[in-house]
């Protein structure tokens, strides 16, 4: 770790250690023995900035509470670790998160109805109706992730033995909601380019009738899939379900917060999305959005009565367990919402870095993307079993050899050992990283006497 990077992180610790005295004393400032630990903090965080500022000193701090290591894997190294590009913190969402880390930090102003997406201080009810506008539905609710966004629908719509159609290439996450809700999964199968279509998917849905003598009870697809990032007929599929009246569940795991969603342009019933994987939040976070004709039904509120108290909880979503996300978790969100909304607009950006990374790639003998190609998102599964799986076939430390080539550089992320399939993910990175990525990779490439493409 540079030493920068390091005092930039003992910087930040000390000024909680700062933070703590405060919280420690009474409301009308520091006593005389708590002034003296404070300005003896202060002399400790100058001479840390001493250091930041000079690039010089020894680590004082390697462990947080005695066991758990600094990450710095975002401030060191360029990461392409497919699934965390996206849940990248902005500074704002970093800020939120020292401010609002408290558990229950979100109730401060909570008054009747007692409801998350009723507190006005900070803005939760605003955001909930903005967050609806975002993916352009009528209502929107916060989750613990996607698939708590799935299991919300699965438990709203699915009862024992109802069927659900997924893609083939589903989340796990997708089929445990149909599970935990006692359906059953119907998968539709995908055509050469590993795509799913609308056709494929109307002769699914007649396939389940004619199996089980009645119509599926929900269509769940993703639009761009985890395995390769193809994207999916989205529309196409939206209108083939309501074809059949089935309702539509759109999840948007890998684009909701990293490219434009009409949910209602799309089709969709239900648009799911997930904060901590495309919208730059603290884990677990997501979204869950509908139209008026679902709201009644998947944000129904409790209609139980204790038999002994009679008390009753009238105001709380059945399905959603009544509040979801609390603290640094919400407002990290929140404040990562203006920053995701632009980042948004600039998708094609991100999408021709990608393609500009891949092109490099395929320019290295024995490389391949399995993913569609040209690139229409910044997650891609590549092939490099004739590439640099050949050095691995006799290298000592076999595949890891290219991962400590990588990590030498600067590079992190990819699956450790990995040289033959493998995702990666671009999102996020400028233009200079994008191309110093592949730079990386050609250098590697020509340092082991694989052939490169001028």
């Amino acid at each position: 770790m540079s030493t920068r990077i390091q005092k930039t992180f003992e910087a930040l610790f000390q000024l909680e250690e700062v933070r703590g005295l405060f919280r420690e004393s009474l409301p009308t400032g520091l006593d005389s023995e708590e002034e003296t630990v404070f300005r003896q903090r202060i002399a400790d965080l100058k001479a840390i900035i001493a250091d930041l500022e000079a690039g010089t000193g020894t680590p004082k701090v390697t462990k947080i509470a005695g066991s758990i290591d600094l990450r710095t894997r975002e401030e060191e190294y360029i990461n392409i670790q497919p699934i965390q590009a996206a849940g990248r913190l902005t500074t704002e969402a970093r800020k939120a998160l020292i401010s609002y880390g408290d558990g229950y930090s979100t109730c401060d102003a909570c008054r009747k109805p007692f409801r998350l997406d009723k507190i006005s201080k900070p803005g939760i009810a605003e955001f909930h109706r903005e967050l609806a506008k975002f993916v352009n539905m009528d209502h929107a609710r916060v989750v613990p992730g996607a698939r708590r966004g799935f299991q919300a629908v699965t438990g709203t719509l699915v009862n024992r033995g109802d069927s659900v159609i997924v893609s083939a290439l589903a989340h796990y996450t997708e089929f445990l909601a149909v599970e935990s809700a006692g359906g059953v999964v119907k998968e539709v199968p995908l055509n050469k380019k590993n795509i799913v279509t609308g056709d494929a998917m109307a002769e699914k849905i007649e396939e389940v009738r004619q199996e089980t003598g009645k119509l599926p009870v929900l269509v769940m697809i993703d639009h761009f899939d985890y395995q390769f990032a193809n994207e999916h007929e989205i529309e196409n599929i939206g209108k083939v379900a309501h074809q059949y009246d089935i309702p539509f569940l759109y999840n948007g795991a890998y684009t909701v917060g990293v490219l434009p969603v009409d949910g209602k342009k799309i089709g969709a019933d239900f648009v799911v999305g997930s904060g901590h994987k495309s919208m730059a939040s603290v884990a677990p976070s997501g979204v869950l959005a509908m139209t008026d004709e679902w709201a009644p039904k998947a944000l129904r509120t409790t209609a139980m009565t204790g038999d002994l108290t009679k008390r009753k909880f009238g105001i709380k979503e059945v399905e959603l367990l009544g509040c979801t996300l609390m603290g640094g978790t919400l407002l990290s969100m929140m404040a990562s919402f203006p920053t995701v909304k632009a980042r948004t607009l600039k998708w094609d950006d991100e999408v021709k870095r990608s393609n500009y990374f891949i092109d490099r790639l395929l320019k290295i003998q024995g490389s391949n993307v399995l993913s569609e190609y040209p690139r229409k998102h910044t997650l891609s599964k590549v092939d490099t079993t004739g590439s640099f799986d050949t050095i691995a076939q006799t290298h000592k430390r076999r595949g890891f050899y290219f991962s400590d080539e990588l990590s030498s550089r600067g590079i992190v992320g990819e699956f450790a050992g990995a040289t033959r399939t493998w995702k990666l993910n671009t999102y996020g990175l400028n233009e200079k990283q994008v191309h110093y990525l592949a730079d990386v990779f050609t250098g590697i490439a020509e340092k082991y006497g694989i052939s490169v493409v001028k």
